[in-house]
């Protein structure tokens, strides 16, 4: 039997967010109102049942198909791909309050003298301002919210954060193998983070709005 794709139905609201997304990546940067991907990622950590063979001339190192399940724990990306620059946190969870933390941090230490932070982001129930008022005095979460602005991803449309591909980039070079506990995974990621950051590694984005009207003109009022 062929099989059939069901294609999610849109609307003009995933036209206007995902217009509004393409415009702020075709901005050139400006570190008074630097955007920023964020995303996370959940992750299982894995341990080996046996020692792994190590390698030995002529034969590869050999690895038991069963292992130990260590429990999850969370990766929370921050992504500006124009500097070619991100930072990684691993958290046992993923909260309303980790996503307060995170967003503090990134006005506070990542970029200490922006005026406001563009952020990209999907739909998740904890991605919003409600979060730091869940977790600070309201005081320090209205400071940390004033110099925020969110810009959503549509609906079915989160391919539309470029926090995806290098959240992609991480599974295929750093996370393809078995990691058994948070301490490890912290290490891992931080070199991994380092050698992208000191290289500049970037996203080659083509996607824009001209194109997007182009492709998707069926979505549109002719």
């Amino acid at each position: 039997m062929k099989k059939q794709w069901c294609i999610p139905k849109v609307g003009p609201d995933f036209l206007w967010r995902m217009e509004d997304v393409l415009d702020l990546y075709a901005e050139p940067f400006d570190p008074r109102r630097p955007w920023v991907c964020f995303d996370e990622k959940p992750y299982q950590l894995v341990g080996d049942k046996r020692e792994p063979i190590p390698v030995e001339p002529g034969r590869p190192q050999r690895i038991d198909y069963e292992y130990n399940r260590n429990g999850s724990c969370n990766l929370f990306l921050l992504l500006q791909p124009q500097e070619g620059w991100r930072h990684l946190e691993v958290t046992g969870q993923r909260r309303a309050k980790d996503f307060a933390h995170q967003m503090k941090a990134l006005v506070d230490e990542h970029f200490p003298e922006a005026e406001v932070v563009r952020v990209v982001l999907d739909n998740l129930n904890i991605h919003g301002g409600g979060a730091l008022y869940e977790t600070f005095p309201p005081e320090e979460a209205r400071r940390i919210v004033r110099k925020l602005e969110f810009h959503y991803t549509p609906k079915h449309g989160s391919w539309l954060n470029m926090a995806e591909i290098e959240l992609s980039v991480l599974s295929r070079q750093c996370l393809d193998r078995r990691i058994s506990d948070m301490p490890t995974l912290r290490t891992e990621v931080a070199e991994w983070e380092t050698e992208r950051n000191e290289h500049r590694a970037t996203i080659n984005w083509r996607f824009t709005t001209k194109d997007a009207r182009t492709k998707l003109s069926g979505l549109y009022i002719s």
